[in-house]
């Protein structure tokens, strides 16, 4: 299996437009980005490829990153950092199937599935197929199960993605806070891979409006406010989950710039085969 990681950042992405912060300009001399979240997955035993989210930053993906076009989606959730990116597959592919999950959230009365069949009704190419969470499926030779996470106000989905020959086990951590069920926890369970959202470190939290949250013994918040992992947070769920390895994803220019580069935090184009 051959992961790359073609977007792994935020909703702003980083650098961020108009913006010079330390962070930004340290970016752009480093020659690095970290664009809107997608993740591209190759089963190099069936020449298939999955890609984990629809990026707005879809088409300078494809471009800047010698991966092929994926057979087929899957989508996480209907924040526009990554679904709006669908469009892209007009004029692009012949056939996408996109899978999503089935549950009806209270905060839309849709499901994910529901959404992207009623907002990409129009690109004849698209094919949307319902999934029911904890139940695996098979798709371009790899079972997948979506799983439950914690991102309020709107369902969010974490996934496991296993190649079922080499027992080779990718986990993504989806966008959430560290208040994962643990059933969902099970499922992403040791993986050789987690790429675990963490969007800024800890000592942010006195920032956010609402603080931290989740903290650990020594009172360190594992979750900004309510929707995502601080990088601690991300690091812990590692521990618990036994992840061999571990990228965190989903991070915002708010690092300081002395640390917003340094391990284990993700930048664009890094490949991975497990």
């Amino acid at each position: 299996m051959q992961v790359t990681l073609l977007g792994t950042g935020d909703t702003t992405g980083t650098p961020t437009v108009g913006c010079d912060c330390d962070t930004c300009v340290e970016a752009r001399r480093r020659g690095v980005e970290r664009t809107r979240f997608s993740v591209h997955v190759e089963n190099e035993r069936t020449g298939e490829s999955l890609l984990v989210d629809f990026s707005p930053d879809f088409r300078h993906q494809f471009l800047t990153q010698s991966v092929p076009l994926p057979d087929a989606g899957i989508v996480s959730h209907i924040h526009f950092d990554h679904l709006d990116g669908l469009g892209n597959a007009y004029r692009l592919f012949d056939d996408l199937p996109v899978y999503a999950a089935n549950e009806t959230d209270p905060a839309t009365s849709e499901s994910v599935a529901g959404t992207i069949e009623r907002k990409y009704d129009y690109l004849d190419q698209v094919s949307v197929h319902p999934q029911t969470p904890f139940e695996p499926f098979e798709v371009c030779g790899l079972e997948v199960t979506l799983v439950p996470v914690d991102h309020p106000p709107l369902f969010c989905y974490g996934l496991a993605i296993e190649d079922p020959e080499t027992g080779a086990k990718l986990s993504l951590s989806g966008d959430t806070s560290y208040g994962l069920p643990d059933r969902s926890r099970d499922v992403l369970a040791d993986p050789d891979l987690l790429l675990a959202d963490g969007i800024v470190p800890a000592a942010l939290c006195e920032h956010h409006p609402l603080g931290g949250k989740h903290h650990d013994d020594d009172g360190i918040p594992r979750t900004f406010g309510t929707k995502h992992m601080t990088r601690e947070g991300a690091l812990a769920l590692a521990a618990d989950l036994s992840a061999s390895e571990t990228r965190v994803v989903h991070t915002a220019h708010f690092y300081p710039a002395e640390e917003a580069f340094a391990e284990p935090l993700a930048v664009d184009g890094e490949r991975y085969s497990i």
